[in-house]
């Protein structure tokens, strides 16, 4: 069996894509740091016949990271699907003109630290499979920089070049990685951004495999 990894798993899309990736046969490791929500998550999947555990770890602390990454591809096989969509921390999201060059160390271990140390983890096995899927979540401020959020502006900049980097060096490989920008709230109910319709949207881009950046909304929405 195979495995899909989520981090930043939580009740709303990590959810959402747990039970879609999980009605195609895939075992899934939900990578949060909160053990209790994690429990709880893991127990609401199972009684909808989803496989899947949940590993603590701390996207902030690349070490921890990778010490669960590498306990789930044990515990249910190789990792062929990433979805690295942590939520960031709001203390990320200052006006530009307040921040300061010690406000961007958060952002960056959340967006670019995380990020590197969970793909060097997971790549290995994926080139053994021969195949695998790389999936980036970033909000609005990933593709047009926001000057009340400079924090995340700057970081998620960072993360979405090392993923078209990436996304441009392993298709040859048979690694597909493709970045999903959601501008503004995810909202259950909405159209375009309900839990449920983001889940099927990623979905479509592990199986089709076509291009890097996709938008779940309009930018200015």
């Amino acid at each position: 069996m195979t495995c899909m990894a989520i981090v930043g798993a939580g009740p709303g899309l990590g959810a959402a894509v747990a039970r879609r990736f999980g009605r195609e046969g895939f075992a899934v490791a939900l990578v949060a740091r909160d053990e209790e929500r994690l429990a709880a998550l893991v127990g609401d999947l199972a009684a909808e016949g989803v496989t899947a555990r949940g590993f603590a770890a701390d996207v902030r602390k690349p070490e921890d990271l990778v010490r669960a990454l590498a306990a789930a591809g044990e515990e249910l096989g190789t990792i062929e699907v990433l979805q690295y969509s942590p939520v960031p921390h709001r203390d990320f999201m200052r006006p530009v003109l307040e921040t300061r060059y010690r406000d961007l160390l958060g952002p960056i271990e959340f967006s670019v630290y995380g990020p590197v140390a969970a793909v060097q983890q997971v790549l290995p096995g994926m080139r053994a499979l021969g195949r695998g899927t790389i999936l980036f979540v970033n909000g609005g401020s990933a593709a047009v920089p926001h000057p009340e959020r400079a924090g995340t502006s700057i970081a998620f900049a960072a993360e979405t070049a090392y993923g078209h980097l990436l996304h441009d060096r392993l298709a040859g490989e048979g690694i597909h990685v493709a970045q999903l920008v959601i501008p503004g709230v995810i909202t259950a109910g909405h159209v375009r951004k309900d839990p449920a319709v983001l889940a099927e949207l990623l979905w479509g881009m592990h199986r089709d495999r076509h291009g890097f950046r996709h938008y779940a909304d309009d930018l200015d929405s």
